[in-house]
């Protein structure tokens, strides 16, 4: 067997494989054998025809290219590990001559990174204040969201949630048909049709509306359409707010008795937030500054394999496969369209990914047992669930444990280099180990708040 090895760009490397003539006479030769074997010919008995009476049966190419098909994958092996040639993935098989056989095998190899000199980074961690308007503000957000929405007998006004049944009427079709509805009644909100709320304002109880507007330019098909409105208030709700004292701060159910201790933990949770959020700023930072320092070079299959996970995500977001396939089909997009347009980040993952284990390599990161043992109890005695311990306490599991502590203990020395040792300690962290199947954990989230980010969410009827 005569091998040729070259090195070619996107860490690969090419074998060039020729087949001595012998090697090949013997495969041919157990290729009658095998064929043979399990033939029979009429004046023979199973497997006791000559070469030529099977040459009349098959064809003699037949043999040569079961003999080819069979010696193919042997000598690949054997070529690769003569060569030292530390293949990763598949390779591509292109076959020059098939008797006797030669070949051209194009092999990923592991990746090569290169950093430069990281203890250079340098980044200033942010200085968090919490100011009296974020905590008035969150007040009066926590006020609005605690309290009931109650029907009124007035006119509506901006503010308040409608009940109403729609019927939207383009070009004498219907394309709106909402039945019982609810609307809150702001300005132009984002998803409604601009000017609907204006509209309704002044609206009474078992009023009907009729009116006209000019559908929205992300309305597909409809877009730039005059569509008439047919509108019946059925209800109109508002929110009593209950006053800012202290029977408000019992009433939550926290164990908080006064308005005071209420702002008190207000403003522990909005530095604690801004604090997780500066904290993920700087370890965004420090890795985008040690990844512009790298040279790296990798196979296009681990770009692929990345594609398929983040497709996997979109399918997991969607539901399945078919759902994500129906969304595509209604933006117009195909799966390659898909595959191209989501190339660009499965690129930069894997570069973030190779670069974080080389510096952790070259750091001597380690993550021993007593590590992931710690981990699953801060798991276990986190969960609700009684079953949790199984689920995380798993060879597969730890496993998983162990690559995100890995990364984790990387990021958090990356940042300790970059800020001279000033690392930021973000509260109420959830444990790393949360972020499942990935190489590069999810970042972590301050543990769930007294007063969410979001007020009440109400079903836009003319979204």
């Amino acid at each position: 067997m005569k091998v040729t090895t070259e090195k070619i760009e996107g860490s690969q490397v090419v074998l060039n494989v020729e087949v001595e003539a012998e090697e090949m006479e013997n495969a041919v030769k157990q290729a009658y054998r095998r064929l043979g074997a399990k033939t029979t010919v009429p004046g023979f008995r199973k497997g006791k025809a000559p070469p030529e009476m099977l040459e009349r049966y098959y064809g003699k190419e037949a043999f040569v290219e079961d003999a080819a098909e069979h010696l193919l994958p042997e000598v690949y092996d054997r070529a690769i590990d003569e060569h030292e040639v530390e293949a990763i993935a598949q390779p591509k098989i292109d076959i020059l001559h098939i008797n006797p056989l030669s070949f051209k095998a194009t092999v990923p190899v592991r990746p090569t990174v290169e950093l430069a000199d990281y203890n250079e980074i340098r980044i200033e961690p942010e200085t968090v204040e919490v100011t009296e308007e974020e905590i008035t503000e969150t007040l009066e957000r926590l006020r609005y969201m605690n309290t009931p929405w109650e029907p009124v007998d007035r006119p509506a006004r901006f503010g308040d949630l409608l009940a109403i049944n729609v019927e939207g009427t383009v070009e004498d079709k219907v394309v709106i048909d909402e039945k019982e509805g609810l609307y809150q009644l702001e300005p132009d909100p984002p998803s409604a049709v601009p000017g609907f709320a204006e509209k309704m304002e002044g609206a009474e109880k078992g009023e009907e509306r009729v009116f006209t507007l000019t559908l929205p330019e992300d309305r597909g098909e409809l877009s730039g359409k005059e569509c008439s409105f047919k509108v019946v208030v059925n209800e109109i709700k508002d929110k009593n707010l209950p006053e800012l004292d202290d029977e408000f701060a019992r009433s939550l159910g926290q164990g908080l008795e006064t308005l005071d201790s209420l702002k008190e933990r207000i403003g522990i949770e909005i530095r604690s937030r801004k604090e997780w959020e500066a904290k993920t700023r700087l370890e965004e930072q420090a890795i985008e500054a040690m990844t512009a320092l790298a040279r790296a070079e990798f196979p296009d299959i681990m770009v692929q394999n990345e594609v398929d996970r983040l497709i996997d995500e979109r399918e997991r977001y969607f539901g399945d496969r078919e759902k994500l396939e129906m969304y595509l089909e209604s933006i117009k997009k195909t799966q390659e369209e898909l595959r191209n347009e989501l190339k660009p980040m499965a690129e930069r993952n894997v570069l973030r990914s190779l670069v974080l284990h080389k510096f952790a390599e070259l750091e001597s990161i380690e993550v021993n047992d007593s590590d992931v043992d710690a981990e699953v109890e801060q798991i276990v005695g986190n969960a609700t669930s009684e079953g949790v311990r199984q689920v995380v306490d798993n060879p597969s599991s730890r496993e998983t444990l162990r690559r995100n502590l890995y990364i984790r203990k990387a990021i958090d020395r990356l940042v300790e280099i970059a800020t001279g040792g000033q690392v930021p300690v973000a509260t109420e962290e959830k444990p790393a180990a949360e972020a499942i199947a990935e190489e590069e954990p999810k970042k972590e989230e301050p543990a769930e708040s007294l007063v969410k980010e979001e007020g009440d969410k109400n079903d836009n009827t003319t979204e």
